[in-house]
């Protein structure tokens, strides 16, 4: 039994396709195929099965699946550590990134390639995603961190983060809106006011939803969502075309006013949208995951929040993330 046996095995159970599996590998796909035989003749067992139009295992191949996950992963901790002897990392860091998160407030971009630089050997791997899913792929291991929305003042179970967007979300119309006529002069709206009115917000997944759903919820009512769409300057164009309310992070008045917008502070409750740097609570596997997020929580932003109160300005400062925590500042009411 080989080492590369097992590792093909994998390939193919996890490609469910000896085509795909192959490709993955870097090899011909009969080669992939007479490795496996070869290895099911030596334990005298089939572990694939062969007979539909996707690869399954057989009932032996699902018992030896995970020993055969176990001996590779082994092998690769013995790599990392003899490389952590000698100054050089090595591995694999999948990063997951909520859709929109870094378009002005941080590069996380810059911070990956500037990481890539000094550890060449890493490879770095960068998804798009909902929040709602990136939290399950943490959980399960398919990514080592992520920069998502938090939908809850809570932190996420099994999960600990550092807080690096936390800023209040607003009602951004039209200038002619109806909402200006009777709310303009306090430059705030109540959440109870936006009732009946056509919403336009994130998807379904993201913690901006997750924040505005919760925040309805316990206003005693459902919003109304007419339009969403993954990125907020799209919610802000419909919003400036008269398309309905959208919920937004604050925008600095010269913006607002260039997309052709006015904005209230959402209150009652007041609501604050986060963007959080996240990871399993254990700690990422791998010397490259670690020496990443450490990487990540230096060069990431620590906003300090600032809230105004009818006593006057109140600002946080950062914390330390305790162990199933976020470092964060105060949200807010």
């Amino acid at each position: 039994m080989e080492l590369r046996q097992l590792q093909y095995f994998v390939a193919v159970v996890e490609e469910a396709n000896f085509t795909r599996a192959a490709a993955r590998l870097h090899l011909a796909q009969p080669g992939v195929s007479a490795q496996i035989r070869q290895l099911e003749r030596e334990l005298g067992q089939p572990l694939l099965d062969r007979s539909g139009r996707s690869v399954t295992t057989t009932e032996v191949g699902e018992s030896v699946l995970p020993y055969a996950r176990a001996a590779l992963a082994a092998v690769e901790e013995i790599r990392q550590t003899v490389d952590e002897f000698g100054g050089l990392l090595r591995g694999r860091v999948r990063v997951g990134l909520v859709s929109g998160a870094s378009t002005r407030r941080f590069d996380l971009a810059s911070l990956l390639a500037d990481f890539h630089d000094a550890h060449p050997q890493v490879e770095i791997s960068l998804t798009e995603d909902t929040s709602e899913r990136m939290l399950g792929a943490l959980h399960g291991g398919a990514l080592d961190l992520a920069v998502i929305g938090l939908a809850t003042e809570e932190p996420p179970a099994g999960l600990s983060c550092q807080v690096v967007v936390d800023e209040p979300l607003v009602a951004a119309v039209a200038p002619d809106d109806p909402l200006l006529a009777t709310h303009a002069d306090r430059m705030s709206v109540p959440l109870a006011a936006l009732r009946d009115r056509p919403l336009i917000s994130l998807p379904r997944g993201t913690g901006l939803r997750g924040v505005l759903e919760r925040c309805c919820a316990q206003a005693g009512f459902r919003p109304r969502i007419a339009f969403e769409a993954a990125v907020p300057q799209v919610l802000a164009r419909l919003a400036a075309r008269g398309l309905g309310v959208a919920v937004l992070p604050a925008l600095p008045a010269d913006e607002a006013a260039a997309a052709g917008l006015r904005t209230l502070e959402i209150t009652g409750p007041r609501m604050r949208g986060r963007v959080a740097l996240t990871w399993r609570t254990e700690g990422p596997a791998g010397p490259a995951a670690r020496s990443l997020l450490g990487r990540l929580r230096a060069g990431l932003p620590h906003p300090a929040a600032r809230e105004e109160s009818p006593a006057g300005p109140r600002t946080g400062h950062a914390r330390p993330a305790a162990a199933g925590g976020c470092a964060h500042q105060a949200a807010g009411a």
